[in-house]
C-alpha cells in the first residue's frame, strides 16, 4: 500500500516536472528577448546549498529535478526489502519537493523580477541621455558671455544634477538586487527584503522629486542667464 502511494507520487511529481520544464522553455526564450535581461544574467537563480546547478535560465534547474527524480525512483524501487536505502530515498525525495517548489515561485516571480530590471535598465539609460545633455550645456560657448554669479549657480545646479541622477542610479541597482534576493528567500526574509524594497522606491521617489526641482531651476538659471 505504501509503495503505491509512492508511485503516485513520483508520477504526480513527474506530471508536475513537465509542465515546469514547459513553463521554463517559455520563459527562457522570452527572458532572451528582453533588454532589460543583461542586469540579472550571468546571476544564478538558486543558491547552491539548493541546485548544484549553476544558471540563469530556468530549463538547466527544471532537467537537474528531472534527473533527481529518476534516480530517487530507481533507488525506491530497489530499496524494498532494505531500510536504509528506503530512509534515503524519501530524503531525496523532499529535497525533490524543495526544488520544486522553489522552481515555481521563482518562475511566478519572474515577471516581477524583470519588472524591476526593467525600470533600473530605463534609469541607467536616462541618466546617460541627461548626463551627455549636462556635459554639453557645460561645455556650450554661451556660458562664456554669463555673468560669474550666474556661471557659478549653475554649475552648482549642474553638479547637483548629475549627483541626483548617480544616486538614482544606485537606487534602482539596489532595489534589483533586493528583489532577486527576495526572489531566492525563504518565506521568513521576504517579509523583510519586501520592506527593504518599498523603503528602496520611497527614497527613489523623493530622488526624483529633487530631480524635478534641480532640472526646474536650471530652465530658470538659463533663461535669466540670456536675457
Amino acid at each position: 500500500m505504501n509503495n503505491n502511494r509512492q508511485q503516485i507520487a513520483i508520477q504526480r511529481l513527474s506530471t508536475l516536472l513537465e509542465h515546469l520544464s514547459g513553463q521554463a522553455k517559455k520563459i527562457d526564450q522570452l527572458n532572451a528577448k528582453n533588454k532589460s535581461h543583461y542586469l540579472i544574467e550571468n546571476n544564478n537563480l538558486f543558491s547552491k546549498h539548493l541546485f548544484s546547478t549553476e544558471s540563469d535560465k530556468f530549463s538547466p534547474y527544471t532537467k537537474e529535478v528531472t534527473k533527481r527524480l529518476n534516480e530517487f525512483s530507481r533507488l525506491y524501487n530497489s530499496s524494498a526489502n532494505n531500510i536504509n536505502k528506503a530512509e534515503f530515498a524519501l530524503s531525496s525525495l523532499k529535497r525533490i519537493e524543495e526544488q520544486i517548489s522553489a522552481l515555481m515561485k521563482a518562475i511566478q516571480a519572474n515577471q516581477t523580477m524583470h519588472q524591476a530590471a526593467q525600470v533600473s535598465f530605463d534609469a541607467r539609460k536616462k541618466v546617460r541621455v541627461k548626463s551627455a545633455q549636462v556635459k554639453q550645456l557645460q561645455q556650450n560657448d554661451i556660458y562664456n558671455k554669463i555673468a560669474k554669479n550666474v556661471l557659478l549657480s549653475s554649475h552648482q545646479l549642474h553638479q547637483q544634477l548629475i549627483e541626483h541622477h548617480e544616486f538614482e542610479r544606485r537606487l534602482m541597482e539596489m532595489i534589483s538586487e533586493r528583489e532577486q534576493q527576495r526572489m531566492r528567500s525563504r518565506a521568513s526574509n521576504i517579509d523583510k527584503l519586501s520592506q527593504e524594497v518599498l523603503a528602496l522606491h520611497q527614497r527613489l521617489g523623493r530622488c526624483r522629486k529633487a530631480i524635478s526641482a534641480i532640472e526646474q531651476k536650471i530652465k530658470l538659471a538659463e533663461k535669466k542667464s540670456l536675457r
